[in-house]
């Protein structure tokens, strides 16, 4: 009489997140897999696929938290993006004089050529003034990209109205489209490096192009049942055009919000640093991220340079010695309370955390412009006095204020970093920005023999 008996399992193998299996002997000797929930292979089977094939590899581990919400958005974006493209091409080519039999192939040919010349340059003029920037402020270029794209759809779907000026429009278009592949691919690579947590950039840009793809295979298949419907109905055409970019810039800015990126930049540390100051406590990305501004510029008091040339901000060695009183960091400030400018030496030597020391200065000052410094709990009566000092005393004795607000940072910049640390921020890099000057002002005299 044999008795049944469990087979207690030799050991257990996943792959990434997905269910467990188990390895049982069996009485010749070899292994026998079992499932844990056998009844799901055929469903685990076809998801299986679809994530191996659109999703980065050890998902979702392998993926900021943000990852998904972030792609379902930018999907739906991608969606509205490519029917609105689509109007937009059927307009382009009937402005061009397909199915014109007055239009020749050399005008045609000559438009579209002064219309990719005049993108050519467009990108590389945007590239040059702002292509340092857009690491910084990956949020704020991402949604700009997305309006400007469509603007320039707007203008290619009206422009056959406008013979007389459809070939100026169709420049205009394209100089703004190339500058839309440049904010928006910079953007995307930037937004790529925040997601990728396995050193796995490449594989997550990859399958986001394969998102891409497939999302724009989807709507090329809608758009081949909407073209005869909107081809000689303008009033249609419009109205898709308006829906569907509604739909467009609304996913956009989901998308974006739905980024929580762990590196301050400008927006971030200044509200961070005001949440500190107010609470004594530093928060974390989850709670910052959604209060970033996504306009440049915003709650912006006075114009900041990091990392500026000396020779731009003293003119004499007195200036310079000024700057130089009681200063014990790796940056020098020069706050010019006329023109609402302060710029930031930094030394040779200053690192990430000396740029965030430095950022964190400049904000303070900047803090002591506003009228709300007494809601602080961080220093209230330092701050008080400083403030007093700065809008009560000459404006020759703003270095003093500065030199004070250097003494106060180094009480509470500790703490700070403290808390930014344990508040899940990263320190070791940071996307405030600074320029290439560096200055040393520690070099030893050489001795005069």
């Amino acid at each position: 009489m044999m008795m049944d008996f469990e087979v207690q399992p030799l050991c257990t193998e996943s792959y990434g997140s997905r269910s467990a299996q188990h390895y049982q002997p069996l009485p010749d000797g070899s292994l026998n897999c079992v499932p844990d929930r056998p009844e799901d292979q055929a469903y685990r089977s076809l998801r299986d696929i679809f994530t191996s094939v659109f999703l980065p590899q050890g998902y979702p581990k392998s993926v900021s938290p943000d990852y998904l919400a972030y792609q379902v958005w930018d999907t739906v974006q991608a969606f509205a993006s490519s029917i609105t493209g689509t109007l937009a091409t059927q307009a382009m080519l009937k402005g061009v004089g397909v199915g014109d039999e007055t239009s020749t192939v050399t005008a045609a040919t000559v438009t579209w050529i002064l219309k990719d010349g005049t993108g050519m340059l467009g990108r590389i003029l945007f590239a040059w003034s702002k292509g340092s920037k857009l690491d910084c402020d990956a949020k704020q270029w991402r949604l700009f990209a997305d309006v400007l794209n469509d603007v320039a759809i707007f203008m290619e779907i009206v422009a056959p109205a406008f013979p007389a000026c459809f070939t100026l429009i169709v420049c205009t278009s394209g100089f703004f489209k190339c500058i839309v592949g440049v904010a928006g691919g910079a953007t995307r690579a930037a937004l790529t490096m925040h997601q990728a947590r396995r050193n796995n950039m490449a594989d997550v840009s990859a399958k986001d192009g394969s998102q891409e793809t497939l999302v724009n295979l989807a709507g090329l298949l809608f758009s081949l049942l909407l073209i005869p419907l909107v081809a000689d109905n303008l009033c249609l055409t419009y109205s898709l055009y308006g829906l569907f970019t509604v739909l467009h810039l609304y996913a956009n800015y989901r998308a974006v919000r739905a980024i929580c990126m762990e590196t301050l930049n400008w927006a971030r540390l200044r509200l961070v640093l005001c949440h500190f100051l107010r609470w004594e406590k530093v928060p974390d990305p989850a709670l910052v991220n959604p209060q970033e501004p996504l306009l440049p510029g915003f709650r912006q008091q006075l114009s900041m340079t990091l990392g500026a040339p000396l020779h731009t901000v003293a003119s004499s060695v007195a200036d310079f010695q000024k700057a130089l009183e009681g200063n014990s960091t790796n940056h020098l400030i020069f706050f010019n309370r006329a023109a609402g400018t302060i710029s930031v030496l930094l030394h040779r030597q200053a690192g990430s955390v000396d740029v965030i020391k430095a950022c964190t200065h400049t904000l303070i000052l900047e803090a002591l412009l506003c009228p709300d410094v007494s809601a602080f709990l961080v220093e209230r009566e330092s701050l008080l006095d400083l403030q007093h000092k700065l809008h009560e005393g000459p404006c020759n004795k703003d270095w003093v204020t500065v030199s004070e607000i250097h003494r106060l940072l180094n009480r509470i910049f500790p703490k700070f970093l403290t808390g930014l640390t344990e508040a899940g921020w990263i320190i070791d890099r940071n996307l405030l920005g600074p320029e290439e000057w560096r200055l040393d002002w520690t070099v030893p005299k050489k001795k005069i023999l």
